[in-house]
């Protein structure tokens, strides 16, 4: 009982750090000691299973599967996502400059924290670190996706961020919100809506079983390669985090609630009153991520 808990506690902790962009819930399992049990588990499940359902043997396939271990972990993860779902919504709609800004500095301390990790920058690394920043900001700069509540691209959203959480330094929702599906999202959770996130699950469910293998391949054999191309996509991705923005009079996508959401253009900051809060939430952002690698680094002692 008491393992199962802490379980489920590292779980919250996961869906805590995938609803904010710029913390990874796969960075949280490694800080947490699950993460090769995580990526073994997932990397084992295949279709060949559905063979000892068929036959009865569900105690096998338990087992097998590690189904314990899945379904504590995500229990925690949903508890969490659920809880701070509201919170989120929240200050998206009346407090959105502080939130940008606390995303700006979790992002621009995760630059650093992956970057450290690659022990020589040579002319390949280098060059993924410059086509990954450039993709990244092609896509900030880029008209701004209006199928964002598209049961289809919501599908499509979830198979791809799912993909993100399983790796250390990605977050999920930091890709949702690339693709204009993060607000989409937070607010289908908030609001209880429950065909878009059986939509958005069932991506999740297909990403889960089609990617999780060929992620593991590609951080496996070619890790620095990709964590190069990862980290420039962080640094070239936090234009989109400016906290300083204005609303056009262009609707992007009125949610399910009737929350209606305004394409935005970046601003350069007033250096008033409000300045120096939002400035104290960057470095906010920024010291919680080396918060957590230093939480790591007891842990690993």
């Amino acid at each position: 009982m008491k393992n199962n808990l802490i379980l489920f506690l590292k779980g919250f902790a996961m869906g805590s750090a995938d609803v904010v962009p710029g913390v990874s819930g796969g960075t949280i399992a490694f800080i947490t000691g699950i993460y090769d049990e995580l990526i073994s588990t997932l990397g084992n499940i295949n279709l060949s299973m559905l063979k000892l359902i068929l036959k009865g043997d569900f105690k096998g396939f338990w087992i097998r599967a590690n189904l314990k271990f899945l379904l504590v972990l995500f229990f925690g993860i949903l508890t969490s996502i659920f809880t701070l779902a509201g919170v989120i919504s929240y200050l998206l709609k009346y407090h959105p400059e502080p939130l940008w800004a606390f995303f700006f500095g979790l992002v621009t301390a995760s630059i650093f924290y992956i970057g450290k990790t690659i022990d020589k920058w040579d002319v390949k690394v280098i060059i993924s670190f410059v086509l990954g920043a450039l993709i990244a900001f092609m896509i900030t700069i880029a008209p701004p996706v209006k199928m964002s509540d598209n049961i289809f691209y919501i599908f499509i959203s979830g198979a791809i961020a799912i993909c993100a959480m399983i790796l250390p330094g990605i977050s999920g929702s930091f890709i949702l919100l690339l693709m204009g599906s993060y607000s989409t999202i937070i607010f289908a959770v908030k609001d209880k809506n429950l065909l878009l996130l059986t939509v958005f699950g069932s991506g999740c469910a297909v990403g889960l079983l089609l990617f999780s293998k060929l992620l593991k391949w590609l951080f496996t054999y070619y890790e620095k390669i990709i964590v190069s191309i990862l980290t420039g996509f962080l640094l070239g991705s936090l234009n989109k985090l400016w906290p300083w923005k204005i609303n056009t009079d262009q609707l992007l996508v009125v949610h399910s609630g009737g929350d209606k959401e305004f394409i935005q253009n970046n601003v350069m900051p007033n250096f008033d009153s409000e300045f120096l809060w939002i400035l104290l939430c960057v470095f906010f952002g920024f010291g919680l991520l080396f918060s957590l690698e230093f939480a790591a680094r007891k842990l690993s002692q």
